[in-house]
């Protein structure tokens, strides 16, 4: 029988803090709950057979019913060396992903770091399986994820975890954000100091409204341009061909566009030649502005305007949100734990 300290124990951990987070299960409240010592824990948990059988079911009983599992991370805090990271990146075929997955392996190498890469899909149940799998695998984990905190935490096992694209104050999880308002309104300010009046959105989230969007209808608003839905074309496939599509429809239903800002780099590329094929000229006709700063975008004619976002710093942030938590101190916040996109003008806008 479990004591009464115990029982409190598990229902602190699964109700959570005051402040609304959920507690990870420690070994110490496992051993709270089954009545043994943390040393007891260990050995159950670690399936050594210098233990009594009854002993290690309650034990295991115990750890089942908050939701405890032994993390690799704990180990890694005595261990000298042998720290895997986790990455989780949604799409590797997008070039903008392997700039960030770079920027993690490059500061991670400098540590004597190991990474497990897995590509998820942008599949929120390969979210949960890569979850699953790196929780026993790896000391931390870094990544994007459309689940939500809750959801993450039921797959993590008290593995520490970064999340990438979502600011500090959007996540109980450590972060590092993007900060797209800032961007956007570079941008929108570049289109209306050249003479636009008439801005479109090709939007690639959908969630709606997304970040960009929300950031798109602000910049615009405060710069008296008009702002409703017409000027917004979701372009499901984050891709050249789903920018081409999108283009058509915005040209379609609003003709009188004279800009447009793409969701990212390659949604700009395919707004182009959608551009073209409508014997739209670009920038005389129809301004582009993409949201990357890929590489290829100094390869297209006219080369592309793009709001560039520093890819591998972001990966580079990343790791080192995983060594401040490994080192017990508290993640960046603030400006520390944010990328500014910047401004870079070619011959597009």
């Amino acid at each position: 029988m479990h004591n009464v300290r115990g029982d409190d124990q598990q229902r602190e951990t699964r109700a959570g803090r005051a402040d609304g987070t959920r507690r990870r299960a420690t070994i110490h409240d496992v051993a709270q709950l089954a009545g043994v010592s943390r040393q007891t824990v260990s050995r159950a948990v670690n399936d050594k057979g210098e233990i009594d059988p009854a002993t290690k079911e309650r034990v295991l009983e115990a750890a089942r019913r908050l939701d405890y599992r032994p993390s690799r991370f704990a180990r890694g805090l005595v261990r000298k060396g042998g720290v895997t990271t986790g990455l989780v990146i949604p799409d590797l075929m997008n070039p903008f992903f392997p700039e960030v997955a770079a920027g993690v392996l490059e500061a991670a190498e400098q540590r004597g770091w190991q990474v497990v890469v897995w590509d998820s899909r942008t599949d929120p149940a390969r979210e949960g399986e890569a979850l699953d799998m790196l929780s026993h695998q790896a000391d931390a984990v870094i990544g994007y994820f459309k689940n939500g905190d809750d959801v993450l935490a039921r797959h993590l096992g008290g593995v520490p975890l970064v999340v990438l694209e979502r600011g500090p104050q959007q996540t109980r999880f450590a972060a590092v954000g993007i900060d797209v308002a800032a961007g956007m309104e570079r941008g929108v300010a570049h289109l209306v100091a050249s003479g636009h009046r008439a801005i479109g959105l090709l939007d690639g989230d959908a969630e709606s409204p997304g970040p960009r969007r929300l950031a798109f209808e602000d910049a615009t608003r405060r710069h008296g341009l008009p702002v409703d839905a017409s000027w917004t074309v979701l372009c499901p496939e984050h891709s050249v061909t789903g920018g081409e599509a999108g283009m058509a429809r915005l040209l379609a239903e609003r003709p009188e566009v004279t800009a447009v800002v793409g969701f990212n780099d390659l949604i700009a590329v395919g707004a182009i030649r959608a551009a073209r094929r409508a014997g739209r000229r670009v920038p005389d006709d129809l301004a582009v502005v993409g949201f990357d700063g890929l590489s290829l975008g100094e390869l297209v004619e006219p080369a592309l305007t793009t709001l560039h976002i520093d890819k591998r710093r972001l990966g580079r942030l990343a790791v080192e949100q995983v060594a401040r938590l490994r080192s017990g101190e508290d993640p960046l916040t603030g400006p520390d734990a944010w990328v500014v996109p910047e401004l870079v003008i070619r011959a597009s806008a």
